[in-house]
Protein backbone atom coordinates (compact mmCIF):
# COMPACT_ATOMS: atom_id res chain seq x y z
CA UNK A 1 0.00 0.00 0.00
CA UNK A 2 2.91 2.46 1.14
CA UNK A 3 4.42 1.62 -2.38
CA UNK A 4 1.40 2.43 -4.17
CA UNK A 5 1.77 5.64 -2.26
CA UNK A 6 5.17 6.66 -3.29
CA UNK A 7 4.56 6.29 -6.72
CA UNK A 8 1.28 8.15 -7.12
CA UNK A 9 3.36 11.07 -5.42
CA UNK A 10 6.80 10.76 -7.48
CA UNK A 11 4.45 10.69 -10.81
CA UNK A 12 2.74 13.49 -9.26
CA UNK A 13 5.67 15.40 -9.01
CA UNK A 14 6.84 14.40 -12.41
CA UNK A 15 3.61 16.01 -13.66
CA UNK A 16 3.76 19.03 -11.51
CA UNK A 17 7.54 19.85 -13.07
CA UNK A 18 6.93 19.12 -16.56
CA UNK A 19 3.33 21.66 -16.11
CA UNK A 20 5.92 24.13 -14.45
CA UNK A 21 8.30 23.66 -17.27
CA UNK A 22 5.53 24.28 -20.45
CA UNK A 23 4.36 27.07 -18.11
CA UNK A 24 8.07 29.26 -17.75
CA UNK A 25 8.86 31.21 -20.64
CA UNK A 26 11.71 30.24 -23.37
CA UNK A 27 15.22 31.23 -21.84
CA UNK A 28 17.68 33.01 -24.25
CA UNK A 29 20.89 31.28 -25.01
CA UNK A 30 23.92 31.60 -27.49
CA UNK A 31 24.93 28.89 -28.80
CA UNK A 32 27.93 27.63 -30.93
CA UNK A 33 28.25 24.63 -33.17
CA UNK A 34 31.03 22.03 -31.59
CA UNK A 35 33.37 20.63 -34.32
CA UNK A 36 35.87 18.16 -34.04
CA UNK A 37 39.58 19.73 -34.93
CA UNK A 38 43.36 18.59 -35.14
CA UNK A 39 44.87 19.31 -31.39
CA UNK A 40 48.60 19.99 -30.86
CA UNK A 41 49.42 19.78 -26.86
CA UNK A 42 51.57 22.44 -25.80
CA UNK A 43 53.86 23.37 -22.82
CA UNK A 44 54.15 26.83 -22.14
CA UNK A 45 56.82 28.22 -19.73
CA UNK A 46 58.50 31.76 -19.10
CA UNK A 47 62.00 32.54 -19.57
CA UNK A 48 64.15 35.36 -19.71
CA UNK A 49 65.88 36.61 -23.03
CA UNK A 50 69.66 37.07 -22.56
CA UNK A 51 72.59 37.55 -25.21
CA UNK A 52 74.43 34.62 -26.93
CA UNK A 53 77.57 37.46 -25.74
CA UNK A 54 76.72 40.09 -23.35
CA UNK A 55 79.39 41.92 -21.33
CA UNK A 56 80.03 44.78 -18.65
CA UNK A 57 82.87 45.83 -19.62
CA UNK A 58 85.18 47.51 -16.79
CA UNK A 59 88.61 49.06 -16.59
CA UNK A 60 91.28 45.91 -14.81
CA UNK A 61 92.79 49.03 -12.98
CA UNK A 62 92.48 52.09 -11.16
CA UNK A 63 93.19 55.58 -12.76
CA UNK A 64 91.65 59.18 -14.29
CA UNK A 65 89.41 58.63 -17.54
CA UNK A 66 91.45 59.97 -20.13
CA UNK A 67 89.51 59.75 -23.25
CA UNK A 68 86.25 57.66 -24.13
CA UNK A 69 86.16 57.29 -27.46
CA UNK A 70 82.63 55.73 -28.31
CA UNK A 71 78.88 57.12 -28.14
CA UNK A 72 75.97 55.28 -26.55
CA UNK A 73 74.11 52.96 -28.49
CA UNK A 74 76.39 52.58 -31.65
CA UNK A 75 77.09 49.21 -33.26
CA UNK A 76 80.81 48.36 -32.47
CA UNK A 77 83.28 45.56 -34.13
CA UNK A 78 85.23 43.47 -32.18
CA UNK A 79 88.53 45.26 -30.97
CA UNK A 80 87.53 48.83 -30.69
CA UNK A 81 89.03 50.67 -28.27
CA UNK A 82 86.32 52.24 -26.27
CA UNK A 83 88.04 53.86 -23.33
CA UNK A 84 92.21 54.96 -22.28
CA UNK A 85 92.83 55.38 -18.75
CA UNK A 86 96.06 58.30 -18.51
CA UNK A 87 99.71 56.34 -19.03
CA UNK A 88 101.06 58.70 -16.67
CA UNK A 89 104.77 57.55 -17.01
CA UNK A 90 104.03 54.70 -18.51
CA UNK A 91 106.22 55.64 -21.55
CA UNK A 92 109.17 56.84 -19.64
CA UNK A 93 109.17 53.52 -17.70
CA UNK A 94 108.90 51.68 -20.94
CA UNK A 95 111.90 53.66 -22.14
CA UNK A 96 114.00 53.16 -19.08
CA UNK A 97 113.09 49.61 -19.37
CA UNK A 98 114.02 49.12 -23.03
CA UNK A 99 117.37 50.90 -22.72
CA UNK A 100 118.47 48.62 -20.01
CA UNK A 101 117.29 45.14 -22.68
CA UNK A 102 119.40 46.83 -25.34
CA UNK A 103 122.45 47.43 -22.84
CA UNK A 104 121.58 43.87 -22.03
CA UNK A 105 121.66 42.53 -25.73
CA UNK A 106 124.68 44.41 -26.61
CA UNK A 107 126.81 42.98 -23.73
CA UNK A 108 125.60 39.68 -24.60
CA UNK A 109 126.78 40.09 -28.13
CA UNK A 110 130.20 41.69 -27.07
CA UNK A 111 130.86 38.66 -24.65
CA UNK A 112 130.16 35.94 -27.55
CA UNK A 113 132.83 37.75 -29.33
CA UNK A 114 135.02 37.22 -26.68
CA UNK A 115 134.12 33.72 -25.76
CA UNK A 116 134.52 32.66 -29.09
CA UNK A 117 138.19 33.78 -28.65
CA UNK A 118 138.22 32.23 -25.20
CA UNK A 119 138.11 35.99 -23.39
CA UNK A 120 135.59 35.16 -21.21
CA UNK A 121 133.84 32.21 -19.41
CA UNK A 122 130.67 30.43 -20.14
CA UNK A 123 129.35 31.64 -16.71
CA UNK A 124 129.81 35.27 -18.04
CA UNK A 125 127.64 34.81 -21.23
CA UNK A 126 124.91 32.50 -18.96
CA UNK A 127 124.64 36.28 -16.69
CA UNK A 128 124.40 38.32 -19.83
CA UNK A 129 121.54 35.82 -21.06
CA UNK A 130 120.21 36.28 -17.49
CA UNK A 131 119.95 39.86 -17.42
CA UNK A 132 118.88 40.08 -21.04
CA UNK A 133 115.39 37.37 -20.22
CA UNK A 134 114.77 39.43 -16.90
CA UNK A 135 114.67 42.79 -19.03
CA UNK A 136 112.69 42.07 -21.61
CA UNK A 137 109.63 39.95 -19.24
CA UNK A 138 110.14 43.70 -17.35
CA UNK A 139 109.20 44.79 -20.74
CA UNK A 140 106.19 42.41 -21.43
CA UNK A 141 105.18 43.37 -17.23
CA UNK A 142 105.30 46.93 -18.34
CA UNK A 143 102.99 46.70 -21.72
CA UNK A 144 100.60 44.35 -19.90
CA UNK A 145 99.66 46.87 -17.09
CA UNK A 146 99.94 49.55 -19.67
CA UNK A 147 96.92 47.82 -21.99
CA UNK A 148 94.96 47.09 -18.45
CA UNK A 149 94.22 50.66 -18.98
CA UNK A 150 92.45 50.39 -22.55
CA UNK A 151 88.72 49.06 -22.66
CA UNK A 152 88.29 47.18 -26.10
CA UNK A 153 85.10 45.89 -27.24
CA UNK A 154 85.85 41.98 -27.11
CA UNK A 155 83.61 41.04 -29.47
CA UNK A 156 81.24 42.93 -31.80
CA UNK A 157 77.77 44.07 -31.13
CA UNK A 158 75.63 46.93 -29.32
CA UNK A 159 77.04 49.75 -26.31
CA UNK A 160 74.67 50.53 -23.85
CA UNK A 161 74.70 53.76 -22.22
CA UNK A 162 77.60 55.31 -21.20
CA UNK A 163 78.18 55.98 -17.41
CA UNK A 164 81.80 57.06 -17.45
CA UNK A 165 83.04 60.82 -18.52
CA UNK A 166 86.60 61.95 -19.40
CA UNK A 167 88.73 62.82 -15.61
CA UNK A 168 86.59 60.91 -14.00
CA UNK A 169 88.88 58.80 -11.74
CA UNK A 170 87.65 55.10 -12.34
CA UNK A 171 88.54 52.66 -9.23
CA UNK A 172 89.32 49.10 -10.99
CA UNK A 173 86.08 46.97 -11.79
CA UNK A 174 83.95 50.09 -12.42
CA UNK A 175 81.50 49.26 -15.46
CA UNK A 176 82.08 51.14 -18.13
CA UNK A 177 79.31 50.17 -20.49
CA UNK A 178 77.50 47.00 -21.08
CA UNK A 179 78.22 45.53 -24.55
CA UNK A 180 75.09 42.62 -26.12
CA UNK A 181 75.28 40.99 -29.20
CA UNK A 182 71.38 40.78 -30.01
CA UNK A 183 71.69 38.40 -32.84
CA UNK A 184 71.08 35.79 -31.95
CA UNK A 185 69.75 35.35 -28.27
CA UNK A 186 69.13 33.03 -25.86
CA UNK A 187 65.93 32.27 -23.66
CA UNK A 188 66.75 30.37 -20.55
CA UNK A 189 63.26 29.20 -19.05
CA UNK A 190 62.09 26.23 -16.59
CA UNK A 191 59.64 23.09 -17.20
CA UNK A 192 58.21 20.61 -15.18
CA UNK A 193 60.08 17.45 -14.83
CA UNK A 194 57.41 15.31 -15.90
CA UNK A 195 57.64 17.27 -19.50
CA UNK A 196 61.41 16.33 -19.56
CA UNK A 197 60.40 12.98 -21.32
CA UNK A 198 58.49 15.28 -24.32
CA UNK A 199 61.45 17.32 -24.60
CA UNK A 200 64.23 17.15 -27.15
CA UNK A 201 67.41 19.52 -28.51
CA UNK A 202 66.90 20.60 -31.68
CA UNK A 203 62.69 21.14 -31.66
CA UNK A 204 61.46 24.42 -32.35
CA UNK A 205 59.28 26.40 -29.91
CA UNK A 206 57.26 29.82 -30.29
CA UNK A 207 58.22 32.69 -28.84
CA UNK A 208 55.86 36.02 -27.48
CA UNK A 209 56.89 39.06 -25.51
CA UNK A 210 54.67 41.51 -24.22
CA UNK A 211 56.23 44.43 -26.68
CA UNK A 212 55.21 42.65 -29.61
CA UNK A 213 51.99 40.92 -28.62
CA UNK A 214 50.87 39.62 -32.21
CA UNK A 215 53.67 38.37 -33.37
CA UNK A 216 55.79 35.22 -32.39
CA UNK A 217 59.63 34.63 -32.45
CA UNK A 218 60.60 30.82 -34.32
CA UNK A 219 63.10 29.32 -31.62
CA UNK A 220 65.37 25.99 -31.49
CA UNK A 221 65.87 23.90 -28.25
CA UNK A 222 70.26 24.17 -27.75
CA UNK A 223 70.11 22.67 -24.18
CA UNK A 224 68.59 21.17 -21.69
CA UNK A 225 70.00 21.11 -18.09
CA UNK A 226 70.81 17.62 -16.87
CA UNK A 227 70.37 18.75 -13.46
CA UNK A 228 66.64 19.08 -11.90
CA UNK A 229 66.24 21.81 -9.30
CA UNK A 230 65.92 19.79 -5.68
CA UNK A 231 63.66 22.38 -4.27
CA UNK A 232 60.89 23.24 -7.32
CA UNK A 233 61.12 19.72 -9.33
CA UNK A 234 61.74 22.02 -12.21
CA UNK A 235 64.57 21.88 -15.17
CA UNK A 236 66.54 24.22 -17.12
CA UNK A 237 66.05 24.65 -20.76
CA UNK A 238 67.97 26.78 -23.26
CA UNK A 239 66.28 27.69 -26.50
CA UNK A 240 68.14 30.23 -29.60
CA UNK A 241 65.70 32.38 -31.31
CA UNK A 242 67.14 34.76 -34.80
CA UNK A 243 67.18 38.44 -33.78
CA UNK A 244 67.99 40.00 -37.35
CA UNK A 245 66.05 43.13 -36.50
CA UNK A 246 67.21 43.77 -33.10
CA UNK A 247 63.45 43.29 -31.96
CA UNK A 248 64.16 41.48 -29.09
CA UNK A 249 66.68 42.81 -25.99
CA UNK A 250 67.99 40.68 -23.60
CA UNK A 251 66.23 40.80 -19.95
CA UNK A 252 63.19 40.84 -21.82
CA UNK A 253 60.32 38.85 -20.19
CA UNK A 254 58.90 35.76 -22.40
CA UNK A 255 56.93 33.32 -22.96
CA UNK A 256 57.61 30.03 -24.29
CA UNK A 257 55.49 27.32 -26.23
CA UNK A 258 56.47 24.17 -26.82
CA UNK A 259 54.41 21.51 -29.17
CA UNK A 260 54.48 18.30 -27.34
CA UNK A 261 53.39 14.63 -27.99
CA UNK A 262 51.14 13.71 -31.00
CA UNK A 263 48.49 15.44 -32.71
CA UNK A 264 44.91 14.42 -31.61
CA UNK A 265 41.82 15.25 -32.77
CA UNK A 266 38.84 16.27 -30.45
CA UNK A 267 35.57 17.76 -30.38
CA UNK A 268 36.65 21.53 -29.20
CA UNK A 269 34.22 24.22 -27.38
CA UNK A 270 34.58 27.71 -26.00
CA UNK A 271 35.38 27.40 -22.16
CA UNK A 272 32.51 29.55 -21.19
CA UNK A 273 30.03 26.24 -22.67
CA UNK A 274 31.38 24.14 -19.55
CA UNK A 275 29.40 24.25 -16.70
CA UNK A 276 31.77 23.09 -13.70
CA UNK A 277 30.53 21.16 -10.65
CA UNK A 278 32.01 19.44 -8.18
CA UNK A 279 30.23 15.93 -9.34
CA UNK A 280 31.42 16.95 -12.57
CA UNK A 281 31.37 18.86 -15.87
CA UNK A 282 28.12 19.42 -18.16
CA UNK A 283 27.37 21.24 -21.40
CA UNK A 284 23.86 22.25 -22.32
CA UNK A 285 22.99 20.65 -25.95
CA UNK A 286 20.22 22.44 -27.64
CA UNK A 287 17.86 19.67 -29.41
CA UNK A 288 14.58 21.18 -30.92
CA UNK A 289 13.56 24.66 -29.13
CA UNK A 290 14.65 22.52 -25.86
CA UNK A 291 18.26 21.58 -23.87
CA UNK A 292 19.24 18.28 -22.81
CA UNK A 293 22.12 18.13 -20.17
CA UNK A 294 25.37 16.40 -21.21
CA UNK A 295 28.17 15.37 -18.75
CA UNK A 296 31.42 16.13 -20.69
CA UNK A 297 34.76 14.99 -19.66
CA UNK A 298 37.36 17.99 -20.56
CA UNK A 299 41.11 18.28 -21.43
CA UNK A 300 43.40 20.44 -21.72
CA UNK A 301 42.91 23.94 -22.72
CA UNK A 302 44.22 26.25 -25.66
CA UNK A 303 43.32 30.36 -25.08
CA UNK A 304 39.26 30.49 -25.37
CA UNK A 305 38.98 26.42 -26.33
CA UNK A 306 38.64 23.52 -23.92
CA UNK A 307 39.19 20.31 -25.82
CA UNK A 308 36.23 17.83 -24.94
CA UNK A 309 37.33 13.97 -25.03
CA UNK A 310 34.14 12.31 -23.83
CA UNK A 311 30.35 13.52 -24.53
CA UNK A 312 29.96 15.61 -27.11
CA UNK A 313 29.76 14.49 -30.41
CA UNK A 314 31.27 16.53 -33.58
CA UNK A 315 27.86 19.17 -35.06
CA UNK A 316 26.28 19.43 -31.81
CA UNK A 317 24.60 22.91 -30.73
CA UNK A 318 26.06 24.05 -27.37
CA UNK A 319 24.99 26.64 -25.30
CA UNK A 320 27.75 28.89 -24.49
CA UNK A 321 26.09 31.51 -22.65
CA UNK A 322 22.75 31.58 -20.36
CA UNK A 323 23.13 28.69 -18.66
CA UNK A 324 22.63 29.68 -15.08
CA UNK A 325 18.64 29.69 -16.13
CA UNK A 326 18.52 26.40 -17.60
CA UNK A 327 17.85 23.03 -16.15
CA UNK A 328 17.16 19.42 -18.06
CA UNK A 329 14.41 19.60 -20.94
CA UNK A 330 13.83 24.01 -20.77
CA UNK A 331 12.40 25.51 -23.54
CA UNK A 332 15.32 28.13 -25.16
CA UNK A 333 15.40 30.56 -27.98
CA UNK A 334 18.75 31.26 -29.92
CA UNK A 335 20.17 34.71 -29.83
CA UNK A 336 23.62 34.80 -31.29
CA UNK A 337 23.99 38.31 -31.72
CA UNK A 338 27.04 38.48 -28.83
CA UNK A 339 28.96 35.48 -28.96
CA UNK A 340 32.26 34.35 -26.33
CA UNK A 341 35.99 34.24 -27.36
CA UNK A 342 36.49 31.00 -29.01
CA UNK A 343 40.15 32.12 -30.15
CA UNK A 344 42.70 29.34 -29.38
CA UNK A 345 45.82 32.10 -29.23
CA UNK A 346 44.02 35.56 -27.82
CA UNK A 347 45.89 38.39 -27.13
CA UNK A 348 45.03 40.97 -24.91
CA UNK A 349 44.05 44.36 -26.11
CA UNK A 350 45.14 47.46 -24.29
CA UNK A 351 42.60 50.35 -24.65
Amino acid sequence: MRLIQGCRLALAGLLLARAALAQEPPATVSTVVAHATDWQDTLQAVGTMRAVRGADLAAEVSGVVDSVNFDSGRDVAAGTVLLRLRPNDDAAHLADLQAAADLAQANLARDQKQFRAQAVSQASIDADSSHLRSAQAQIAQLQAQMAEKIVRAPFAGRLGLRVVDQGQYLPAGTTVVTLQALDPLYVDFYVPQQSLAELRVGERATLRVDAFPDRGFDARIDAISPKVDAASRMAQVRATTANQDHALLPGMFATVQLNVGAVHRYVTVPNAAIVYNPYGSLVYVVEGGHVRQVMVQTGAARGDQVAVTAGLADGEQVVTAGQIKLRQGSAVVVNNAVQPSNDPNPHPVEE
